[in-house]
């Protein structure tokens, strides 16, 4: 089982027991517990868990958090993210080329992509290329460039390039931040930068966005509020933070299941 495997499945029984023991996973995943000790040490560097003898507990409660390998922060919010993707996926039904890039989210939506309609996916994520391995009638197209190991992203020249030569239906686009007067940002450089081609290249923009990023602004601009966005948002988000952004060129859609 590979590295990302294991935190993934980590991460998860986590979230769902709140607590691991180190000697049960050797035991589950067939290695050694100094294997494990190192899995739960990164767990707990990236601030998922608390290292405690024996194994590691859950933070209670466990927020979600912007950053790490997008594998782990699937695991929170799991009941909003897939309505989400219900509704992105929904959203994708007419498009040929879609860009994908990489974000908690997003990979879920990947996930949830029908396997039964032809369809090209652009993406500077690994994860969301092994997401849809299972995908046949998927073409997968990785963007190149360097690669930051702990947000799991190829960026930098060499990406930028790369998607210069593409065109897409849609970017599915994973935003740190959404704000009706700052519009789109993110927490990196690197990572806005790379955003920012998509968005040139794309003819829509879809953003599926957990509760917590609306109405917050990252340190990063991505794009302004315009007509190109489609944004999805789930059901609870309050009346007052809905209206101010469907007060924008947005298109704004409200989860309702």
């Amino acid at each position: 089982m590979l590295s990302e495997e294991r935190l993934n499945r980590i991460c998860q029984q986590l979230t769902e027991t709140g607590k691991v023991l180190a000697s049960d996973l050797a035991v589950e995943f067939d290695c050694s517990e100094d294997t494990i000790r190192r899995d739960l040490r990164e767990l707990a560097r990236k601030g998922f868990c608390k290292r405690v003898y024996g194994g590691a507990l859950a933070h209670a409660p466990a927020p979600a958090p912007d950053r790490g390998p997008i594998e782990v922060r699937s695991h929170y919010e799991i009941e909003s993210k897939s309505r989400l993707a219900k509704a992105a996926v929904a959203s994708l039904a007419t498009c040929n080329t879609i860009f994908i890039d990489a974000s908690s989210t997003n990979l879920v939506i990947a996930e949830a992509l029908p396997r039964d309609r032809r369809i090209n996916v652009v993406t500077n994520a690994p994860a969301i290329a092994v997401a849809l391995k299972d995908h046949k009638l998927c073409t997968i197209i990785m963007i190149g460039g360097l690669f930051n190991s702990d947000k799991g992203i190829c960026y930098g020249p060499q990406a930028v390039r790369d998607i210069e030569n593409i065109y897409a239906d849609t970017f599915v686009l994973g935003a740190c931040g959404v704000d009706a007067v700052t519009g789109l940002t993110a927490l990196d450089p690197s990572e806005a930068e790379v955003k920012r081609a998509m968005v040139n290249q794309s003819a829509r923009v879809l953003v599926a966005s957990t509760t917590g990023k609306l109405g917050t602004v990252a340190p990063f601009k991505v794009m302004d509020v315009s007509s190109q966005i489609q944004l999805i948002v789930d059901v609870g988000v309050s009346t007052d933070l809905v209206e101010s952004l469907r007060r924008t060129d947005m298109t704004v859609d409200v989860v309702t299941s």
